[in-house]
């Protein structure tokens, strides 16, 4: 068997190509941006939408859903994480849409939506398709956890992604979306784009030393326009080519209070800022106290407020700090996280103070314009925390107070290089996306060549 030379080029551009279906239904209520993202992902069958935080993922989804259902006559699942649930549901009904929470694995008449940890309990084959929202979460999971979601997903023929950080430093990430989606596999899609810089020697390996995977000579071109072609990647409606009019987000203000430490290291006369990881986290232990108080006198005007934190030494401390607030714990079940991040949600409590692990991903808190963050090295924590609050739809400015220590700023520099890499892959992203809509070679091959297949 045979091809011709211009679909074998095709074919070894490795671009994904729609196994999708027209729009059966698209309503009014969707903005004209988010009616595009639609179309295109219904038509694409498997695919992912990167949509900055306040865009309306969850009507985007549920829309995407209800099209499923109707193409395949089957219901389709929708997978958030803890406390997001009863938020879908919430929006499901606003917009009329027949969707309803589910914990038990019985499967619900229309659009059925349940939290990631509840997933064992379904069955794939009662579904025609699945949503996963704030997917980039699923990589936090534990093996076990990640490849009960990934196996779900491999089963069915219409699957969608949803998130607003995809890859926010890392584009070796993206494979993991990929990979659920059953295009390039994780490891494929390393070994086709990029190079091993750093493992390249038996002593590296034998040392232990983490890969550092770089992009092959001249492949971040056909990186970029693979990724275009299964993803959509929206900061703003103008991204799209449209108004940005109604979504224009708010002034954000970071504060940073340096505090020292009461006492010194260990063996030392005088305190030294900390140097390398392991005396950051031994100075991050050495000033819990010193940091909680701060975070307590920062927070002690705010009307509505999230205390961010990294230890559970320091949430418990916070919460016999801070007036009127709220603990949410590993140690919680998920039955009470939920119910804790929902009276939140609603406005019943003053301040939360929990770990961005816990609370960060999917939840809208436009309520809320106040919050404190004990920083760490992890830029993602970090960017879904604050967009909690700081989204579309927030009316007030949002003012971020970050605590730290002296030796604590390697951790900010860090951040501050991560988001710069952050925003020059959503650019990158961007970019291609728009030359991309439909993705087409630069050249036109009028000549047919007949190739065998197994070239």
């Amino acid at each position: 068997m045979t091809l011709p030379y211009e679909e074998f080029l095709a074919r070894r551009t490795q671009l994904s190509e729609g196994t999708g279906f027209e729009p059966l239904w698209m309503p009014d209520f969707l903005f004209p941006f988010q009616r595009d993202l639609v179309d295109w992902a219904l038509r694409q069958g498997r695919s992912a939408i990167f949509a900055d935080c306040g865009l309306g993922k969850t009507p985007q989804q549920l829309v995407w859903s209800e099209n499923v259902r109707r193409k395949t006559g089957k219901p389709v699942l929708i997978v958030t994480p803890l406390a997001v649930s009863f938020q879908t549901e919430r929006e499901a009904e606003k917009f009329g849409i027949d969707a309803e929470v589910s914990r038990d694995g019985t499967p619900r008449p229309g659009i059925t939506i349940t939290n990631y940890e509840q997933l064992e309990k379904f069955s794939p084959d009662d579904f025609g398709g699945v949503a996963c929202d704030e997917s980039s979460a699923i990589k936090s999971f534990t093996g076990t956890r990640r490849a009960i979601v990934t196996e779900f997903l491999r089963t069915r023929e219409y699957r969608l992604l949803c998130t607003a950080t995809a890859a926010p430093n890392d584009y070796i990430e993206l494979g993991t979306s990929s990979e659920a989606l059953s295009h390039l596999g994780h490891m494929d899609m390393l070994n086709r784009f990029f190079t091993n810089k750093q493992n390249t020697s038996a002593q590296n390996r034998f040392a232990g030393q983490a890969a550092e995977w770089r992009f092959k000579g001249h492949a971040e071109d056909a990186f970029w326009r693979w990724v275009a072609s299964w993803a959509r990647a929206i900061r703003r409606p103008s991204d799209l080519g449209f108004d940005d009019d109604g979504f224009v987000l708010p002034p954000l203000e970071y504060r940073t209070r340096v505090v020292e430490a009461r006492t010194t290291a260990e063996g030392t006369l005088f305190d030294v800022p900390a140097n390398g990881l392991r005396e950051e986290r031994e100075e991050t232990r050495r000033t819990i106290t010193e940091r909680c108080e701060a975070t307590a006198d920062l927070l002690a005007d705010a009307d509505s407020a999230v205390a961010w934190c990294q230890l559970n030494d320091e949430s418990s401390l916070l919460a016999r700090l801070i007036d009127g607030a709220v603990e949410v714990s590993g140690s919680d079940s998920p039955d009470e996280k939920e119910e804790k991040l929902i009276a939140f949600s609603q406005g019943k409590v003053r301040v939360l103070i929990t770990k961005p692990i816990i609370g960060a991903w999917g939840l809208n808190w436009q309520h809320c314009n106040r919050m404190s963050y004990f920083p760490n090295h992890s830029y993602e924590q970090l960017y879904q925390a604050v967009r909690r609050s700081w989204r579309f739809g927030q009316q007030r400015p949002v003012t971020v107070d970050i605590v730290a220590t002296e030796g604590g700023s390697n951790a900010l520099k860090n951040l501050q290089r991560k988001s710069a890499q952050a925003d020059a892959m959503f650019d990158s992203l961007v970019s291609y996306m728009r030359q991309a809509v439909t993705i087409r070679r630069g050249v036109t091959y009028s000549q047919k060549v007949q190739v065998p297949t197994w070239v």
